[in-house]
């Protein structure tokens, strides 16, 4: 009688491993990899390490602090790419069998959206209390970055990429005003002309971000000469310095008005400002959405800028005359 066939040692290895090894070759990165998983460094170091000595072969080679893929580290990330596209076309299924009883939204937004992009999550996260909302923030970059590897539903931004086969929506309005601290001496006069807001230290956002290429296209078209004093990577941030008299800066309306820090800054009355630009709603172009991704996408066309309008209503009513210079702002997006 012949012998049986020695049975072959498979690979051993768990979802959640294979999770956080994809993370880290995506970003290159142990450290993006635990900020986007939530999850401390030494565990993703440790489960990368268990899974490095179920495969028995090297998968990763550290350089400095950036992490290089070994040619079967570069077979399995594009193997695990495959496992969890065919995973979350599986979750897109079971939410379209649910309806909307149950499901997530995976949803990404530039920081400058971040001022409205939870309000308006409210109201239908109220509607439909089964659904799970993931929400991720950051810059212009990251998010084309993402919506590259279609690692979510939905994408927030002002100025969506034109070399990806993309659908984007406008839903609001975004209008970018310029802003000052309160005692600035121009705040109150006006309106000043652009030539005279350029001569001052403007504050900006670093270059790649939306607001910035909205600002250098707008000052382009009249002619003046944009050359920002200082660069800041937050809209945040940039707030901050300009109370701190640091200078002068343009900005989204609703990240002022969402967030006004009262009597501590103002809006300058400027010629041909607000610039006029839309938010807009993305996703890629051969991607069919989910029940729950169209369910809040609709709600985003049919109802995010009366929303918004009723929003900053209630913000100007609070934060007092010194944010809108008469003329420039009505109230609310048109």
């Amino acid at each position: 009688m012949s012998p049986s066939p020695t049975r072959k040692r498979g690979i051993h290895a768990t979802l959640r491993q294979l999770r956080v090894f994809e993370t880290v070759a995506r970003h290159g990165s142990f450290t993006r990899a635990a900020e986007e998983l939530h999850l401390s460094q030494p565990t993703v170091s440790m489960q990368v390490k268990q899974l490095t000595e179920a495969v028995d072969q090297p998968l990763l080679v550290t350089s400095g602090r950036r992490v290089q893929l070994t040619e079967l580290g570069e077979e399995l990330y594009r193997t695990a790419r495959d496992m969890f596209g065919l995973w979350e076309r599986f979750e897109m299924n079971a939410d379209n069998m649910r309806g909307l009883r149950k499901g997530c939204l995976r949803l990404s937004c530039v920081t400058t959206a971040k001022y409205f992009v939870p309000r308006l999550l409210g109201p239908f996260c109220e509607r439909h209390p089964g659904i799970d909302i993931r929400l991720e923030i950051c810059n212009r970059d990251g998010i084309v970055e993402r919506l590259a590897r279609n690692d979510d539903d939905l994408y927030i931004m002002s100025v969506p990429p034109r070399h990806l086969d993309i659908a984007s929506h406008p839903f609001l309005d975004n209008p970018m005003v310029a802003v000052a601290p309160a005692g600035h001496p121009l705040v109150g006069r006006g309106p000043i002309t652009l030539a005279r807001l350029g001569e001052q230290r403007i504050l900006s956002r670093e270059r790649g971000s939306g607001s910035r290429m909205a600002i250098e296209r707008h000052f382009r078209e009249h002619g003046v000469d944009f050359t920002p004093k200082m660069e800041i990577g937050s809209t945040e941030a940039i707030k901050q310095a300009v109370i701190a008299g640091l200078g002068v800066t343009l900005m989204p309306l609703h990240a002022l008005l969402m967030d006004p820090m009262t009597g501590q800054l103002a809006m300058l009355d400027v010629e041909t400002l607000p610039i006029t630009g839309a938010w807009f709603a993305v996703h890629p172009g051969n991607r069919r959405l989910s029940i729950v991704a169209q369910a809040f996408l609709d709600y985003l066309l049919a109802e995010g800028a009366e929303l918004m309008r009723q929003f900053e209503q209630h913000a100007i009513a609070a934060s007092g005359p010194v944010v809108a210079p008469a003329g420039q702002f009505s109230g609310g997006s048109q």
